[in-house]
């Protein structure tokens, strides 16, 4: 495999833009049989879509980037809003989301399960990633 391989797509501002990443993320990880947990990887792009959906002004731009490396992948959703998201980096103290409210799982989610996840601001807003490291091979 090449040492990286990216895909780039502007989404629509609406909840069909969850659908359509998760289905490029699959479509990315599966055309080029890279090393990452597709599961994952859908899991954690579509909490990250739905965030940049959800918080940012109708109508803002949001864009999906995967980039395949040889090491894992990882994932970029940009919005048109420059206010970091929640804490990305690590848990807050010893709180738990409420189970039974709706929203408030979807950064522990990325916390937990990528290997490294954060943002950074760029001319038009912010970029929120994460990182998925390259799956074992499997010994038959």
């Amino acid at each position: 495999m090449p040492d990286a391989s990216a895909w780039r797509i502007s989404l629509p501002h609406t909840t069909a833009a969850v659908p359509l990443a998760r289905a490029l993320v699959r479509t990315a990880l599966a055309e080029v049989d890279a090393p990452a947990d597709s599961d994952t990887a859908e899991l954690l792009t579509a909490e990250l879509v739905a965030n940049a959906v959800e918080h940012t002004r109708p109508g803002m731009p949001i864009e999906l980037v995967v980039e395949l490396l040889e090491s894992g992948c990882q994932v970029e959703v940009h919005d048109g809003d420059p206010q970091p998201p929640g804490d990305l980096t690590a848990p807050s103290d010893d709180t738990h989301p409420d189970p039974w409210q709706e929203h408030g799982r979807g950064l522990l989610l990325i916390r937990t399960l990528s290997s490294a996840c954060g943002h950074r601001s760029t001319p038009y807003g912010k970029a929120v990633w994460f990182t998925l490291p390259a799956r074992r091979p499997r010994h038959v």
